[in-house]
């Protein structure tokens, strides 16, 4: 386990000590309706998640309206649509972010935001978000991750399309800018993605390169990567969130509804305090069941001074003879009084050699 500090979020130690920090990702999954992205908080915090996380942009802090083929999305979930139209569809307007982090802190549930330029920074910054989350694809807006990390909360960052030179960049400049941890989550930057791209292993190889938390940022459908991940050693767990994906919305087909994302929680903690530590010795709740192991009982009735033959002892269960290792031994020495069948065979019903 590693000895390096944990990172606390709302008071929250977040590190390989201690269970897995889930965040339920509501994204723009509220199909612009503030009523429904409170509902959603509703139901998250219901889930038993660690937190829940927003995104702080408009259409035109994070993208220009633009008719050139670049501004248009080729292939995937969103195949035709140009940037300006998806993201003006999945923001969170600015004017409900202090609803939304009023209603959180109602729920008891630490809420945050992902900021895509300055002005989000400004309006978290205001509400005393308590981390910022920096998405995948501004990782490598260095700058970005800068002015963010200025304001002395822990930043998460998403690792997804970055190489290990950008990866150790961005962990460097906020630390250097002064953001009070770095936590790094391994991510593939595709929607949804599959599990032969998963590549989970690439956590336990971050956690050795990067002095500090690392977790994972889950497109996948279902739970089953991110439970994996929590076995790899994820400290924390970032997966997406809807009411119901019949509803729609642009990232539904990848998120959990309610029932799911309460399993997530619920495995994730499972698994980790399944991971235990090294040990071999017999545990408290192993105990009662320690006699029901095999050991050497008399097979049939033996006459004092008779030698016992091999057909006259069996190894069996239960536990209350000698251990199955002396059969050998007592095979073939002489016994000490009449044995009866069934008994369990111990050193002084033998003669000595």
């Amino acid at each position: 386990m590693s000895d390096q500090p944990p990172i606390e979020i709302a008071g929250r130690p977040i590190g390989p000590g201690y269970r897995p920090f889930v965040i339920c990702e509501l994204s723009g999954n509220h199909n612009g309706d503030l009523g429904r992205a409170l509902a959603m908080i509703d139901a998250a915090a219901a889930t038993g998640c660690d937190a829940i996380k927003i995104q702080t942009y408009t259409a035109d802090t994070i993208t220009m309206d633009v008719d050139r083929p670049e501004f248009r999305i080729h292939g995937g979930l969103w195949d035709g649509r140009s940037l300006h139209e998806l993201y003006q569809e999945a923001q969170t307007p600015y004017d409900w972010h202090p609803a939304l982090f009023e209603r959180a802190r109602a729920r008891g549930v630490i809420l945050f935001s992902s900021p895509f330029d300055e002005t989000a920074v400004d309006l978290l910054a205001s509400l005393e978000a308590p981390a910022y989350k920096i998405a995948s694809f501004e990782a490598i807006d260095l700058p970005l991750i800068a002015y963010a990390a200025r304001h002395g909360k822990p930043l998460i960052i998403s690792t997804g399309m970055a190489n290990l030179a950008e990866i150790e960049a961005a962990r460097d400049t906020a630390l250097a800018a002064g953001a009070g941890g770095v936590i790094l989550l391994h991510c593939v930057s595709s929607y949804p993605a599959s599990f032969a791209d998963a590549n989970l292993r690439t956590i336990p190889d971050m956690a050795a390169r990067f002095d500090c938390p690392i977790g994972l940022s889950d497109h996948t459908p279902g739970t089953a990567a991110a439970v994996a991940a929590v076995a790899l050693g994820a400290c924390v767990i970032e997966k997406h969130f809807t009411l119901a994906r019949s509803d729609g919305g642009p990232d539904a087909a990848f998120s959990l509804e309610p029932m799911e994302f309460q399993a997530l929680v619920s495995d994730a903690r499972s698994a980790w305090e399944s991971l235990g530590q090294a040990q071999y010795d017999l545990l408290g709740s192993e105990r009662a069941n320690a006699q029901f192991r095999r050991s050497i009982y008399v097979a049939a009735d033996v006459k004092a001074g008779a030698v016992i033959a091999a057909s006259d002892v069996r190894s069996i269960r239960p536990g209350l003879g000698l251990a199955p290792q002396h059969r050998d031994t007592v095979v073939g020495r002489v016994a000490a009084r009449d044995l009866k069948r069934g008994e369990p065979m111990s050193w002084d019903m033998l003669k000595e050699i």
